[in-house]
């Protein structure tokens, strides 16, 4: 096996839904697993995935259910807790013990859930696009369906990869990602994320975690900074702050943000 190599592996939930997930590199390499956020996918990773994995890593990317290949679910499965016990599956099926884990925004999230009461999965934590906390209005999910209606997949896509980030190959990523979202599963995602404060698990996890604070990501910024002052006195925790990087920053400043996660995890 080289690797680069690429595997595409499946994971039955425990409540039945399918889960495809990517198994980039060697299959004995230290594990990684970098989750995307609402309304992306895997493919998001998939040149960080073949750096890593040529680093040696094992790099576990999943599609969470709902995006990409993954199977959809009832509205009422897509909470937090759920989403977050598909990710514990997956490492279970996966053989492994703990990773690595790298989380954009949604995966940053159920990464926040899991440490509560998982810290030993988690060898190292980095999230970027993520807010320890957030509180949206009440109408705020409802509005993403709307747009889809209104605009239609194809505008929203174009709207949405512009808005994301500034590079023509990143906008060639998410573009077609958020296009083929599904519109009730962000109603039903959003109505899981909109409010939420995982503050306290932040705090009260004592691993290595590094924070990846992109200057472009305003809306999350507004939500992060206000938590950051208390995270930045914990030990454990490094913040990068990375000029030039918005909502998904392994997509403006790629080079920089594998360097910042790779001598992380190796430090």
């Amino acid at each position: 096996m080289t690797g680069t190599a690429r595997f595409e592996r499946r994971t039955m939930t425990g409540d039945g839904v399918e889960i495809v997930w990517f198994d980039h590199g060697q299959s004995d390499g230290r594990p990684l697993m970098i989750v995307h956020g609402m309304g992306a996918g895997a493919d998001q990773f998939d040149a960080d995935a073949r750096f890593f994995a040529g680093q040696g890593f094992r790099v576990i990317v999943p599609d969470l259910r709902g995006h990409g290949r993954s199977g959809r679910a009832p509205e009422a499965s897509y909470t937090i807790e759920r989403m977050a016990r598909d990710l514990l599956e997956i490492m279970d099926d996966a053989g492994c013990e703990a990773v690595d884990y790298v989380g954009n925004s949604l995966g940053g999230i159920l990464a926040l859930f899991l440490v509560k009461d998982h810290a030993r999965r988690f060898r190292t934590l980095t999230t970027f696009g993520t807010a320890p906390a957030l509180g949206l209005p009440r109408v705020t999910p409802s509005l993403l369906p709307l747009t889809y209606r209104l605009m239609g997949k194809r505008a929203v896509g174009w709207v949405a990869a512009r808005g994301t980030t500034p590079t023509a190959e990143g906008r060639a990523i998410i573009g077609p990602l958020v296009r083929d979202f599904d519109p009730t599963v962000a109603l039903a995602v959003g109505r899981a994320v909109h409010r939420y404060d995982l503050t306290a698990n932040a705090l009260g996890f004592e691993g290595p975690y590094l924070i990846i604070r992109g200057a472009r990501d305003s809306a999350v910024n507004r939500a992060l900074d206000p938590k950051l002052k208390a995270l930045e006195q914990r030990p454990n925790v490094t913040v990068v702050r990375m000029q030039g990087a918005g909502h998904c920053a392994n997509l403006d400043r790629p080079d920089a943000f594998r360097k910042a996660v790779l001598e992380f995890i190796e430090r």
